[in-house]
């Protein structure tokens, strides 16, 4: 019998079968590292979502917002989101900051910032 005739060996199989097994268990990584992110992702989404509304509402109200921090929640998509809204007066006369913050419902980590300034009327 010829070397062609015999097959792969016990040895040979082993080798191809573990650089499969190390392929396939890299991609199952790969898919749980991408759900993760995807997750993070839409928490993040959401929260800026919550931010751009409450900064809608800072701008549009017909009373400039109060000086100091403000705290509150909000819902959307589910779940209830925490918000932290900080006005100061800036060095420009007639004008405010507003600094707002969101946290996602389990985390203190703010997911969403966004500043914006308002002229007083």
């Amino acid at each position: 019998m010829t070397r062609a005739e015999e097959g792969f060996t016990v040895l040979e199989m082993l080798v191809a079968l573990s650089i499969f097994s190390m392929a396939v268990l890299a991609l199952v990584n790969l898919t749980g590292e991408s759900a993760r992110t995807s997750g993070a992702i839409e928490a993040r989404t959401f929260a800026a979502v919550v931010g751009e509304n409450r900064a809608v509402e800072a701008l549009t109200s017909g009373a400039p917002p109060t000086l100091g921090e403000t705290t509150g929640t909000e819902e959307e998509a589910g779940r209830v989101w925490r918000w932290t809204e900080r006005v100061s007066e800036t060095a420009e006369p007639g004008m405010l900051r507003v600094d707002i913050e969101v946290r996602g419902p389990d985390s203190e980590q703010v997911l969403s910032e966004i500043s914006l300034f308002r002229v007083l009327p």
